[in-house]
């Protein structure tokens, strides 16, 4: 069974909230409020609409944007970890590395030393190939790679 056109209306009314800003905080029952339907309601239909959890879109979203920021800028990555919404450095680096494998400063580095290659290539196609892959959580990918299931990548 489809969702109605309203109900899609509605759940991309909070998704557009969440990419207008990512740094904010976004509990469940705020974007359930700009959808206008209960907070059981929403988790469930955000799901399936979108195929990720409303938290792991968004912390899809703070990725892609520490990315570019530590690709595209020189800013502290104290600073860019704050910038995207981050309460905690600690956090910020830990959670990077579960979804890139790879520290912020790791990626910057790697990135500085490839960037010359890049300059040809459109930007949806950048954005693209740099999209953290959320389709596990992240604390089961922790599990995984503890118990030697799964290969993060490397560069």
């Amino acid at each position: 069974m489809s969702q109605s056109p309203e109900l899609l209306r509605r759940l991309l009314r909070a998704k557009d909230r969440m990419d207008g800003a990512p740094h904010e905080e976004w509990p469940i029952r705020r974007l359930a409020q700009a959808s206008a339907v209960s907070v059981a309601h929403f988790a469930r239909e955000y799901k399936r609409a979108f195929g990720l959890p409303p938290h792991r879109y968004l912390l899809t979203r703070r990725i892609e944007r520490a990315t570019a920021l530590l690709r595209d800028t020189d800013l502290p990555i104290t600073q860019i970890a704050f910038q995207t919404g981050w309460s905690s450095v600690g956090t910020f680096g830990r959670i990077f590395r579960d979804i890139t494998g790879e520290s912020p400063g790791e990626f910057r580095a790697r990135e500085g030393l490839a960037a010359h290659t890049r300059e040809e290539v459109p930007e949806c196609f950048v954005r693209s190939a740099d999209r953290p892959d959320l389709n596990i959580a992240v604390s089961e990918k922790r599990r995984r790679k503890a118990a030697g299931k799964l290969e993060l990548p490397s560069s």
